[in-house]
């Protein structure tokens, strides 16, 4: 069992200059891994295809172990390959990588049951139907509309929804790298990951925020970029051209920030820190 490091709150910011580090070293080839991903993504959305969003989902965290072992790759002197998103499937770890969706399915179902407790079946009804309401007033709903739902349940559930996620994350947020550089199951690095982050609530909560802001300030980008583009292209065109850029930048930034965290917790599975700016389950 690899010792898990305490570090600083700190820490989590550093993984974040960590992830723009690795990224500015090779813009380029990192961003075509987070454009692929991203661009079937944005199509899958625009199109309406569900059972392509679905299988990006299922196969979301061996794409993810692909863009963090790009960056280790480039953290390492070499390059990054489009290839390397499937890396997993190629050295057998696809049924680990599917294990890391049990949290995310168990965290649906918690917060499925906790919306019916909090709310009630009746009231849940009668959202639907104000939603319904608001949905066809175009903009203008009658504001006794608002004061049917109930707004104090509403934001208890959403309170909820913050901590069991926070707490789905902790068992995913180093595992995936775990799998990928290691011969742990994915039950084993899931576990490794919760300590992991139990141990280290501090850089994780710093970490967390900070992502949000960043994300928050991509989003922000991209969306002008969209608004710029809508003129000449149209709107369509230009909101799968801005999703896409977004993916292809945010993507990276997430595995390298990822691959930094798991490199600063655990000890004996991975190289040095890097130098920065600031079928088996």
């Amino acid at each position: 069992m690899p010792h898990i490091n305490k570090l600083s709150a700190s820490q989590g910011a550093q993984w974040l200059l960590d992830g723009f580090t690795l990224l500015r070293k090779a813009p380029l080839a990192l961003g075509v891994l987070g454009l692929i991903w991203g661009g079937l993504s944005a199509i899958a959305s625009l199109t309406g295809q569900v059972w392509m969003s679905l299988v990006l989902a299922v196969f979301g965290p061996l794409l993810f172990g692909g863009v963090i072992y790009a960056a280790r790759e480039v953290d390492q002197g070499r390059s990054a390959q489009p290839g390397h998103l499937l890396q997993g499937l190629r050295e057998g770890k696809m049924a680990r990588f599917l294990v890391m969706l049990l949290p995310q399915l168990a965290a649906l179902l918690v917060l499925a049951l906790l919306l019916v407790a909090m709310i009630g079946s009746e009231q849940l009804q009668q959202m639907a139907e104000v939603m319904q309401k608001i949905q066809d007033s175009a903009g203008n709903p009658d504001p006794a509309l608002l004061e049917a739902l109930p707004v104090g349940s509403l934001f208890a559930w959403l309170v909820a929804v913050l901590v069991v996620s926070m707490v789905a994350g902790f068992f995913t947020l180093i595992a995936i790298p775990d799998v990928m550089f290691t011969d742990r199951s994915g039950f084993a690095a899931m576990g490794l990951s919760f300590r992991a982050c139990l141990h280290n609530i501090g850089a994780v909560l710093v970490f967390m925020v900070l992502l949000v802001i960043t994300f928050f300030a991509l989003s922000i980008a991209a969306n002008i970029l969209v608004a710029v583009l809508g003129i000449a292209l149209g709107l369509p065109i230009a909101m799968l051209i801005g999703q896409t850029l977004l993916m292809s930048v945010l993507l990276p930034l997430m595995g390298a920030t990822i691959y930094s965290a798991w490199r600063r917790m655990l000890d004996g599975t991975a190289p040095p820190p890097m130098p920065s700016a600031g079928i088996e389950v």
